[in-house]
């Protein structure tokens, strides 16, 4: 299987002919001003929010080290990050980046290797870590770069009172078929609720995380293993078919405009019977106040060639190599990442809304299970069945489950994505959107052949 260091490499040489790498700070960048003090850069979910107000009583007020936040969006924080440590510009000492980002930021000398705090900090207990996400946050040479916040997989969320009053049975494991026939049952039987919430939005990290893993357990992949674009394939076809006519057929309203926010909503306002999407998400519908808490069961991801297809993901705590404050940085993070702040978010906000899916002791924590028992089993073995190596049913030349690990792909994903979400809003037919995109994709590919 082809490396993908070699996308690393290219991501080096595309900043270097633009106008990212202007200037390279070394150790001693233009970080932030102060011992006292950082910049944390963060994308403004819910679980990022609460940290946010938590900070200057729980850790401030313990450790004298001010935390200055920069909560955005995470496209606007995706831009921003991106440029700044290409850049080494030093802004943000510390910033929240997925295992998208991590190996490939790694790869280019971004971000600072944690393993010595992570040998010598006895409290934080990092072999407590879940292993797939230790893996993810790992660069080609063996070295830890990042330290997770919260870990998420996919799953099927679905009404069991709906269920239950119309005599629907969901399968332990069930297919994406029996999912359709689920959501066409609910639809004739509540007219104003839809049979299943999908992501439509365009981005690479909106309709192409879930869609992506439904290509993959139809057995569809974005590139073959010697680096050809297969968005043409007859399996890519298929999965690209049978997800947009499922949303079209018995999705929400405005569903190309649909992405994790908006079917959350939907979710907890009931007006959806199903929703696929982020293990993060069930958090959110169990909270004390949610219209929809102890109404909603939770089963694994759907699948048709595969025996799993949920994928993996976090939201992680990446130290930037030019930061001037690395032991600041740490202290943060460690707190940030503690079982402590878990305990600390339980206590305060209710132990369904902690940052979980990235330790083994929150399974075993009497208080977690008895508030997240509904879903906690079907999340930690999400996590620990998803492999980004291999999550289809054959060979590809980049990990990832819902994207592939090249630099190229946060455009291409976007582009794609754009075309797909056209088709959902009926201005084009899933074939015109595929044939678009599998020229952007066989651009990228080229590239990589002549390597």
């Amino acid at each position: 299987m082809r490396s993908w260091r070699h996308g690393v490499a290219r991501a080096v040489a595309c900043a270097a002919s633009g106008t990212l790498l202007v200037s390279c700070a070394g150790f001693g960048g233009a970080g932030s001003q102060g011992g006292d003090s950082i910049n944390v850069l963060m994308v403004n979910n819910p679980q990022m929010t609460q940290l946010q107000s938590l900070t200057e009583e729980h850790f401030t007020a313990e450790t004298g080290i001010s935390v200055n936040f920069t909560v955005l969006p995470e496209n606007e924080v995706r831009d921003r990050l991106s440029l700044d440590f290409a850049n080494q510009a030093g802004q943000y000492d510390v910033a929240t980046l997925s295992n998208y980002e991590t190996p490939i930021y790694a790869g280019n000398g971004w971000l600072y290797p944690l393993d010595d705090y992570l040998a010598s900090d006895e409290d934080y207990d990092a072999e407590d870590i879940l292993p797939p996400l230790r893996e993810s946050l790992t660069g080609e040479d063996g070295r830890i770069y990042a330290q997770p916040f919260y870990g998420e997989s996919s799953f099927l969320m679905y009404r069991t009172d709906v269920f239950a009053e119309h005599g629907l049975v969901m399968p332990e494991q069930p297919t994406w078929h029996d999912v359709a026939e689920l959501a066409a049952a609910v639809d004739e039987a509540e007219p104003d609720m839809s049979g299943i919430c999908l992501r439509g939005l365009p981005g690479w990290g909106e309709l192409l995380a879930p869609l992506t893993t439904v290509v993959n357990t139809f057995g569809g992949t974005w590139f073959t293993e010697d680096w050809e674009a297969a968005l043409t394939s007859p399996e890519f076809i298929e999965a690209t078919e049978f997800y947009v006519d499922l949303v079209r057929e018995h999705g929400q309203a405005g569903a190309a405009q649909s992405g994790y926010a908006e079917c959350l909503n939907n979710m907890v306002q009931g007006n959806t019977a199903m929703w696929y999407d982020a293990t993060a998400g069930a958090g959110s519908l169990e909270t004390e106040d949610s219209p929809v808490r102890g109404r909603i069961g939770y089963v694994p991801a759907p699948v048709e060639r595969t025996e799993s297809s949920g994928w993996l993901y976090t939201w992680a705590w990446g130290v930037q190599r030019s930061s001037d404050q690395p032991d600041a940085a740490w202290e943060f993070i460690s707190w940030a990442s503690s079982a402590e702040y878990e305990r600390l978010v339980g206590e305060v906000y209710g132990w369904a809304n902690v940052p979980a899916g990235k330790r083994a002791s929150t399974y075993e924590n009497p208080e977690y299970l008895q508030a997240a028992g509904a879903f906690a089993e079907v999340t930690r073995d999400a996590i620990a069945d998803a492999d980004p190596l291999d999550p289809g049913v054959q060979a590809r030349p980049a990990p990832g489950v819902q994207f592939v690990g090249i630099p190229e792909f946060t455009e291409l994903g976007t582009r794609v994505s754009q075309e797909i979400s056209a088709a959902i809003a009926g201005q084009q037919s899933v074939r015109d959107a595929l044939e678009a995109s599998q020229g952007l994709a066989e651009e990228v590919a080229e590239e990589y052949r002549d390597e």
